[in-house]
Formats: C-alpha cells, sequence, structure tokens
C-alpha cells in the first residue's frame, strides 16, 4: 500500500480555501497511487488557536457540509485521507477537539481521533481527547496520533500492542524542533511501526512550519521526505 504525507501552508481561518487544497493534494496522489493521504495538524484551518477561539464559526462537525469536497476527492481518488481541523463533538460541553477525521475511499468516515496531550495555550482552547485512534484498509491496520502526543511513547506502544502497521502523526512543527531526529525515528525502531509524518509550511502561531513530511520505515530509517517547503506529498509503500 502507498502512503502519501502530505504539507502546504494553510491560510489562517480560511476553512473553504483550504479545503479546496486539501481536495487537490488528495486527487493528486490519488493519482501517484496513494491509498491513504495524511495532512498535517490543524490543516484545515491553520494552527491558528487564536483565531479559532475568537471564530466558533471555523470549527466543523463530523458531517459538515464545508467538508463536501473532500468526501468527492476520496471517491474520485480511491484513497482515504487523514484531515486534522477544530471538531466539535455532539452534545459535548466545551470547546472543540484538535481532531483527524479518517474519511474512507468511499467517502464515508471511518473514525475520528482527539489529540490526547495538548500542548500549552492549546489547553485553553480545545478539549482532549481520551481514546486512541484506529481504522482498517485493505488489511492494514492504522494508529493516529497529533503532534505533542508524539512525544509520549505510551501511545506508539499501544499501537503496536493492537496490531498496528502504520503510525500517522499529523503535526505543527517549526524551526529548529527535534522531532525530526529524536522522535519520529525512535518510534519507528522501538516499535517496529511505519511512521508517517504530515507537517505544515510557512507561518503559523506555532512559529514557521518547516516541512519535511515524510515516512520513516520499521528500522527508523527515512523512506520518503516531502522536503521544506514545497506544496505536495511524499510517497511511501507500507505494512
Amino acid at each position: 500500500m502507498i502512503v502519501a504525507a502530505a504539507q502546504f501552508a494553510p491560510v489562517a481561518g480560511d476553512v473553504e480555501g483550504n479545503v479546496r487544497t486539501v481536495s487537490g493534494l488528495i486527487r493528486r496522489a490519488g493519482a501517484a497511487d496513494a491509498r491513504v493521504v495524511v495532512f498535517p495538524e490543524l490543516a484545515l484551518t491553520g494552527y491558528e488557536p487564536s483565531v479559532i477561539d475568537a471564530t466558533p464559526a471555523v470549527c466543523l462537525t463530523e458531517g459538515d457540509a464545508r467538508l463536501d469536497p473532500v468526501r468527492e476527492a476520496c471517491r474520485a481518488a480511491g484513497s482515504a485521507a487523514v484531515v486534522n481541523g477544530p471538531v466539535l463533538t455532539a452534545g459535548a460541553k466545551g470547546g472543540p477537539a484538535i481532531t483527524s477525521l479518517v474519511i474512507g475511499p468511499d467517502g464515508a468516515l471511518l473514525t475520528r481521533y482527539d489529540k490526547r496531550h495538548l500542548y500549552g495555550f492549546e489547553a485553553e482552547v480545545f478539549t482532549p481527547g481520551t481514546a486512541d485512534g484506529r481504522f482498517t484498509l485493505d488489511g492494514v491496520r492504522f494508529s493516529l496520533a497529533t503532534c505533542y502526543d508524539n512525544r509520549f511513547p505510551d501511545i506508539a506502544e499501544r499501537a503496536a500492542s493492537d496490531g498496528c502497521a502504520v503510525y500517522l502523526a499529523s503535526s505543527a512543527l517549526d524551526t529548529g524542533n527535534d522531532s525530526f531526529d529524536k522522535v519520529y525515528p525512535v518510534r519507528a525502531k522501538d516499535f517496529g511501526l511505519y511512521v508517517v509524518l504530515a507537517n505544515l509550511i510557512g507561518p503559523s502561531e506555532a512559529g514557521p512550519c518547516v516541512g519535511r513530511s515524510g515516512v520513516w520505515g520499521p528500522d527508523g530509517e527515512r523512506i520518503a521526505d516531502a522536503g521544506p517547503d514545497q506544496e505536495g506529498f511524499a510517497l511511501a509503500e507500507v505494512g
């Protein structure tokens, strides 16, 4: 199975515009035979917690009509997509979660994962998740994590124990972040997982994000790299 780790520079607060970019990347990755396309943390709004806090209208729901172009792109491409944004939970009190919605090749929701470990001022805006994220496609079992989650090895350990072969990480990593050397390859090697990282590029409230989306093999060696500043994706065979 081929996966794509996608990256782009979202426009702050522009859900519709970012959805167009996401949809286009899904179609491009599908044309390159990617079965799963992973997007960065808060790709649907940009990593802009203060904008999200001040503008509740940018928050989404699982069935949000603004995501229809993503669903259609998944159907057209025959690909699943992991799209991350501020998502509300029906009937729940409090703010949105930082959520990965996994939309299947048929456009239906496969699962959602809410970031469990919030970092710094995120806790003032978002509600943490309480459950691990899992889905299976074409017989391959996937796990989900978001940015600061990846600093906690128990998430990857549980994924491996639960039969996952591929660990999908959505992040917003800025200049100087050591995760590329000290987190992602370590999780891959320690737990025998393919680790797929989708990271933002461009400005954000986290600082200037540096791309380098890609994939590490179970031996901890990087096998795909999208580069530091170009919109697009890195492809790799996994599973």
